[in-house]
Formats: C-alpha cells, sequence, structure tokens
C-alpha cells in the first residue's frame, strides 16, 4: 500500500533552496531525487549566479550525469574543450577517467538553472584533475547527510601498496 503522504510530484518554483559555497564556488540547490524518495536515480535543482560556478572540475568513476539546462546561459568545460550552452541544451557526463571531466560556469547575465539527474552507485570515486585530487563515497546513511564511508586525497601522496603492512605471521 502506498504511503498517502508520499507526493510524488516536486514543483521548481516551491522548492525550498539550500546554499553552497565554499572554495570560491556557490549554488543554491535542492535535492529533488531525496524529496522523491529515489534511491537509485539522483536529481538536483541548481541556481547559479553570473560569473559564478558550482562545482570544481571533476569526473565520476562510477555514476553517469546528464544535466539540463532550465534557464540562462553558460560554458560546459568539458574533457578540457569549452561548449557554449544555453536553455534547452541537454548536457552529457558520462562517468570515466579524466577525458569525461566535467564543469559548467554561468557566463551569462542571468542566473543559471539546471536540473542535475544521476546515476547513484554504493560507491563512487570522484577525481579532480585540476588539482590532482580524489574522494571516494559510499551512500548516504538513511537520514542523514553522512556517507557510510568517505575519504579525500591527492594522487601525489598515494603510498605504495604495502607500505605499513606487516609481513610477519601475527595470531
Amino acid at each position: 500500500m502506498t504511503d498517502i503522504s508520499y507526493t510524488p510530484v516536486a514543483r521548481i518554483s516551491e522548492l525550498a533552496l539550500e546554499p553552497s559555497s565554499e572554495g570560491g564556488m556557490a549554488s543554491m540547490d535542492a535535492a529533488i531525487g531525496t524529496l522523491l524518495q529515489l534511491t537509485r536515480l539522483g536529481c538536483v535543482y541548481t541556481e547559479v549566479a553570473p560569473g559564478e560556478t558550482a562545482c570544481p572540475y571533476h569526473v565520476h568513476h562510477a555514476e553517469d550525469e546528464v544535466l539540463v539546462i532550465l534557464a540562462g546561459e553558460g560554458e560546459y568545460r568539458f574533457g578540457g574543450r569549452l561548449h557554449a550552452v544555453r536553455a534547452g541544451d541537454v548536457l552529457g557526463a558520462p562517468l570515466g577517467g579524466p577525458d569525461y571531466a566535467h564543469q559548467l560556469f554561468n557566463t551569462g547575465p542571468e542566473t543559471l538553472k539546471y536540473l542535475v539527474v544521476s546515476s547513484k552507485a554504493d560507491l563512487d570515486v570522484l577525481e579532480f584533475p585540476d588539482s590532482g585530487k580524489f574522494l571516494v563515497s559510499s551512500r548516504l546513511i538513511p537520514g542523514t547527510a553522512r556517507s557510510r564511508f568517505f575519504f579525500k586525497g591527492r594522487t601525489a601522496d598515494m603510498a605504495d601498496d604495502y607500505d605499513g603492512e606487516v609481513t610477519e605471521r601475527r595470531p
């Protein structure tokens, strides 16, 4: 039986947007996928002010993304190339390596509004080619904004596979 309190409709004009600001990047976001109780599909509504970007240049190794431009215009940095984009465009961000890294900038005079729809892997690795960083995260703990496992690092700091491992037999 369906929970009668569940609403399968999210109206963008009524979403409660949350500010996100870190490292010189800023956006207003609403987690529509969470609101709609989706478990294997992510969907986020994002607004970015003129001259801003919401996130760093990155690529997912286990999740595909599609960005749907609803309003405004910008530049889509993908695999080292820039693509002019505007309302009505649909942008692909397949999982992969650095050649599939992506970032969206608002280059227009109006707020850039878009949806990000993504597959949701149980474990994802994000790579940030500009900074040489990576992030490994697992799915969120239900009812929280925390992952079961979350780790950030730099590829330059990688230790040898056996560094610090015990080599003698122990009980």
